[in-house]
């Protein structure tokens, strides 16, 4: 039988190795749907799979426009990753992160429920909702408390929320789930490890000053690969139960650093030796999250999950993806 998955957010980082895993499995069955917007969406990620993506155009804080398109499709399972993903803005912009997380999420969710759809819907949600917890506190667990000190971390709760009372009232079948750190090729260069592997690209290329410019380097989380995150939401599309919370991202202790820590790893790896660091106030968010670390065991015994690649090479593969592109544009900005 046809599966026909949608994914939102396709262009972007999480959202296009999605695709790239589902095309993996290689079955034929399986048609896949992406949404972008018109000439708005950057297509740079997307270029090696463009030609076998089922294109949809949509803006999906327009709830006209999302019914059009749901309407059409008639997906038999969503993964959702459309979002404002970057924390250090929503301070200047809460209300366009409520427009993206909430708003469009609640969109879907009326245009599913208009067509009496049973399709699955995986709603990712972030560590960020926590907020500012103690070392003590940790690890996280589905009961810790919400302490959120961000606007982001707001419209994530705010969107988790939603998908919530859409099951209870309506009967659909979200998939909730909050997923902590994950890292790797294709991730912009405005977040951390990103941005350090960006800025020591450049540097190895003589593009920029042989000095990193860094934010609050003291938080600690749990880092997973970006590839074993998408093959942990294939499985919980499939076997994860509507309604219920399920906490994603590595248990391992090996997984547990700070950014500090991911920093230095990444001079060690630079062909540049010796290279020195300065914090850049307008990299300092107003508020931090010292600590996400979560107990992550419920949904891997239920999806008999377990991350396979090491913080090591997660470093390695973000920092030769950023010299690929520097090489390739040398006005990546």
């Amino acid at each position: 039988m046809t599966q026909k998955i949608l994914i939102t957010g396709i262009t972007g980082f999480v959202g296009s190795h999605m695709a790239d895993y589902i095309l993996n499995l290689g079955n034929k069955k399986n048609k896949i749907f992406g949404i972008k917007r018109y000439h708005l969406s950057r297509l740079d990620k997307v270029q090696h799979f463009f030609n076998k993506i089922i294109w949809c155009d949509c803006n999906l804080t327009d709830p006209i426009s999302t019914e059009k398109v749901i309407d059409k499709i008639k997906p038999d399972k969503i993964f959702h990753f459309a979002a404002e993903s970057f924390v250090s803005p929503s301070w200047d912009h809460p209300n366009q992160y409520m427009r993206v997380n909430y708003n469009a999420t609640l969109n879907i969710l009326e245009a599913l429920r208009k067509i009496k759809s049973k399709a699955r819907i995986l709603i990712p949600g972030s560590g960020e909702e926590y907020g500012e917890l103690k070392k003590s506190d940790m690890p996280i667990t589905k009961d810790t408390v919400l302490k959120p000190v961000n606007p982001y971390a707001v419209s994530k709760i705010a969107q988790d929320l939603i998908s919530y009372v859409y099951f209870k009232s309506y009967g659909i079948n979200t998939i909730r789930c909050r997923t902590f750190n994950h890292e790797g090729p294709r991730r912009e260069n405005v977040f951390g490890i990103s941005s350090y592997a960006y800025q020591i690209a450049k540097i190895e290329a003589g593009l920029q000053k042989p000095k990193i410019l860094v934010g609050y380097l003291k938080d600690q989380r749990n880092f997973t690969h970006v590839k074993d995150i998408v093959e942990a939401y294939w499985l919980a599309a499939k076997r994860c139960h509507p309604g219920e919370l399920y906490l994603i991202g590595n248990n391992s202790v090996d997984s547990i650093f700070t950014f500090k820590q991911a920093l230095e790893k990444l001079k060690k790896l630079s062909k540049i030796k010796n290279l020195k660091h300065q914090e850049h106030k307008p990299f300092v968010r107003y508020t931090n999250v010292p600590f996400l670390i979560a107990d992550t065991t419920e949904f891997n015994n239920l999806c008999r999950w377990k991350p396979k690649i090491s913080f090591d090479q997660i470093l390695q593969e973000t920092l030769n993806y950023w010299r690929g592109r520097i090489k390739k544009d040398n006005n990546v900005k």
